[in-house]
């Protein structure tokens, strides 16, 4: 396995210190951010499509950290009403151009989530009641969705993407293993799994388990940790509407690896990915409030090293 970092974990360092910092830690590979929900601290996605000594020195700085480059990352919500669903989607296919110019196969991002039939927002349906969200989501998938990413899948294969990693996020059409595998059964298996433990554990699943289900189908892993507070979890269950920076009032917080589930889980997590024929990048993100990403990142890199 090889020690990967989302440079959006460092977002308040410049391009040049994410490097620095990064080959200082002993990271391997990054994973940058090109826009949508990412203010894309350091990439400059309009400028490197258009400027080939951009791009040169972009790669060229990358290289001289002796580091490279798992993924292009072009997360959002592509498949949103409106204007907003129009902008995700321009900063995928930009993002596809980018790859190709930069020789990279996989992208990594989400499904997208539409609204219903009229909706100015989109609409996350999680339960079979009232009897109408069973219309909502066949619009969802039939109307929207499965178009969209056919003709995405062409479109990914004219700028020689071989993998789209799809991480399965709340919020978004795709969020657990079956969703995952209705849309990879509707559009082929370039698209597969960017394999994020975080979202599953607070939704009461077994990222264990789903390894298993998915062998063959994980294209990436991110490297996050979830921790439950048991108290308010029990008071309000794992549905979770509080602001992330109110770690006390949330039934669950995403933390530094170790600090929600122990060492033995994560060694364990590695070699389920291991038996069933990963053995590529572990992507760390950091997003726990309670730690400074400096040091939440290398302690997740020390983890990682005892458990790969």
């Amino acid at each position: 396995m090889k020690i990967g970092l989302v440079t959006d974990s460092l977002g308040h360092l410049s391009f040049d210190e994410v490097l620095g910092t990064a080959a200082q830690m002993g990271i391997e590979c990054l994973e940058f951010a090109c826009g949508g929900w990412s203010s894309a601290p350091h990439i400059h996605l309009e400028e490197l499509l258009e400027s080939a000594s951009s791009r040169q020195i972009f790669i060229d700085k990358i290289d001289d950290h002796g580091l490279t480059i798992s993924a292009l990352n072009c997360s959002g919500n592509q498949l949103a009403p409106g204007e907003r669903g129009k902008n995700n989607n321009e900063v995928v296919r930009k993002t596809f151009k980018l790859a190709k110019l930069l020789g990279i196969q996989r992208i990594v991002m989400m499904s997208g989530l539409p609204g219903g039939p009229g909706d100015a927002n989109a609409n996350w349906i999680t339960t079979a009641w009232p009897p109408e969200n069973h219309s909502i989501l066949r619009y969802q998938w039939e109307d929207i969705a499965i178009p969209y990413w056919r003709e995405l899948v062409k479109y990914a294969q004219k700028h020689d993407i071989e993998k789209i990693c799809i991480e399965q996020h709340a919020g978004q059409l795709v969020y657990n293993t079956a969703t995952l595998l209705k849309l990879r059964d509707a559009v082929g298996d370039m698209v597969g799994v960017n394999f994020d433990p975080s979202h599953m554990l607070w939704m009461g699943g077994d990222p264990l388990r789903a390894i298993r289900k998915l062998e063959g189908m994980i294209y990436h892993v991110h490297a996050k940790d979830t921790r439950v507070d048991p108290t308010n979890c029990e008071l309000n269950t794992r549905l979770e509407t509080a602001p992330n920076a109110q770690v006390m009032a949330r039934s669950w917080n995403y933390v530094t690896l170790g600090y929600g589930h122990a060492e033995s889980w994560w060694r364990d997590f590695v070699i389920q990915l291991s038996q069933c024929g990963y053995d590529d990048v572990l992507s760390i993100e950091h997003e726990d409030y309670a730690l400074p990403p400096e040091v939440g990142v290398q302690k997740a890199v020390n983890l990682l090293r005892n458990v790969t």
